[in-house]
């Protein structure tokens, strides 16, 4: 377990530690985390800022429709929650439960800085496609460091683990694209 960060600015570099960390496969990693459910507080409030945020990126830039802000900031917790939700059913399989917690930090966490470095990489003006390639990449390094590091399963369970999260994202977005894809109304991308 990790020391408690005196105030949340010090959560926050020690989290961004941590997730440079779970990148590069530190075994450390885990130190950088409060893996208590005091950090699970503090990476939710963390995780729900960055989302709300990133939800008004757009209308900052474009204008919103009416409720879209809202309907971004729901999409984006909902398209999060379906994995976790899977994720917590493999600990439970697994009998390891007592994983959820120093995941969920992990994960928030993790969660947080990438969609904040997408975010300022598209800025930059790469392209959209390399860019979710190479996170896309990145977040399967860190999601298999998150169950090697922080839950520490065995190789087999780390495969269950992981492949559960991505098909709970799949599954997310598949939804996502019928719900949107289905309204004659839908937001066409630009």
């Amino acid at each position: 377990m990790a020391n408690s960060p005196k105030s949340f600015i010090d959560e926050l570099v020690s989290a961004g530690r941590g997730v440079l960390a779970l990148i590069m496969g530190d075994r450390k990693a885990g130190s950088h985390f409060d893996l208590t459910p005091s950090g699970l507080a503090g990476s939710m409030i963390a995780f729900l800022s960055v989302n709300a945020f990133m939800a008004y990126v757009p209308a900052l830039f474009h204008g919103a429709p009416q409720g879209g802000v809202g309907i971004g900031l729901l999409t984006s917790l909902a398209l999060a929650a379906i994995p976790v939700g899977l994720a917590a059913l493999v600990l439970r399989q697994l009998r390891r439960l007592d994983g959820f917690v120093p995941f969920l930090v992990a994960d928030l966490w993790a969660n947080s800085f990438l969609s904040v470095a997408m975010a300022l990489v598209l800025l930059v003006g790469l392209p959209f496609e390399l860019t979710v390639i190479v996170l896309g990449i990145v977040v399967l390094i860190v999601e298999i460091n998150i169950a090697r590091l922080i839950v520490t399963l065995p190789p087999l369970q780390i495969a269950t683990f992981v492949i559960a999260q991505f098909a709970g994202g799949l599954v997310g977005v598949m939804l996502l694209g019928m719900l949107l894809g289905g309204s004659p109304d839908a937001p066409v991308p630009a």
